[in-house]
């Protein structure tokens, strides 16, 4: 039996995270994370990122798999139809990312933004930077306690989204802005449904994506509660697992 006889006529999108998913601890892909990517590809199925990144750091590995696909990059603030060709950004208001940085600094925590022109860390912020559209802020601490007190503020606002790719780090966007709101919209363009939606994820930010996809597949790296609500788990980034899950859940072979 072929490869091409084995493949699960259901699944026709894969959606990936890129840190602690697609990508190893040193930030490669692996070969044979490319070797079924591409044999997806070849088979007619979308590959796509769904990714916290911004287009600063995630082009590198769109054109190294040389894919045309749509991609959601800053966990759903921008979207692209393929290379080149951008479908929509959405910016936090001008006054809530003062706000934003008001807080990072009076906590004395670590803070960074993507803007159209760049990603920006605290030592390269000037006040330039207020003049400057944002799609996504974010804000970092070892202090964990100090984290959730700041998320608890943050949320009482209602305007925003608020995630975490890490347990150190707080992501923010317009409110309704997710992987998830991301994946649906590229869903539309291609004229699929979710149902058709392999999405792998390993953090707080792919939990929406993983409850809405056909299949969540969380990474045996991932954190607990992913992994709770994920309809299976895969091995870790270190052991290909996006290659495997390619193999079980694309190809039907073990």
């Amino acid at each position: 039996m072929s490869v091409m006889d084995t493949v699960k006529a259901g699944y026709k999108l894969i959606a990936l995270d890129l840190d602690g998913t697609l990508l190893t601890e040193d930030k490669r892909i692996s070969d044979e994370s490319k070797k079924w990517l591409r044999c997806a590809v070849d088979h007619g199925v979308k590959v796509m990122f769904s990714t916290g990144r911004g287009l600063q750091n995630a082009k590198l590995f769109w054109g190294e798999l040389g894919l045309d696909s749509p991609m959601v990059l800053l966990n759903g603030a921008e979207i692209w139809e393929g290379p080149g060709r951008l479908r929509k950004r959405i910016f936090l208001p001008r006054y809530t990312v003062r706000r934003l940085h008001k807080i990072a600094i009076q906590q004395g925590q670590w803070y960074w933004g993507y803007s159209v022109e760049s990603l920006t860390n605290e030592d390269a912020w000037t006040p330039e930077m207020f003049e400057r559209d944002w799609m996504k802020f974010g804000i970092g601490s070892h202090d964990v306690k100090m984290l959730a007190q700041i998320r608890e503020e943050l949320e009482s606002w209602g305007t925003l989204e608020i995630t975490r790719s890490a347990p150190i780090n707080l992501e923010i966007s317009v409110k309704g802005v997710t992987k998830e709101s991301g994946v649906r919209e590229v869903c539309e363009i291609l004229g699929i449904s979710m149902s058709d939606v392999i999405a792998m994820g390993d953090s707080d930010n792919d939990v929406k994506l993983l409850q809405a996809a056909g299949l969540g597949v969380a990474m045996a790296n991932g954190e607990e509660h992913v992994k709770a609500i994920a309809g299976a788990i895969t091995a870790s980034n270190s052991e290909d697992g996006v290659a495997l899950a390619i193999r079980k859940y694309v190809f039907d072979m073990e």
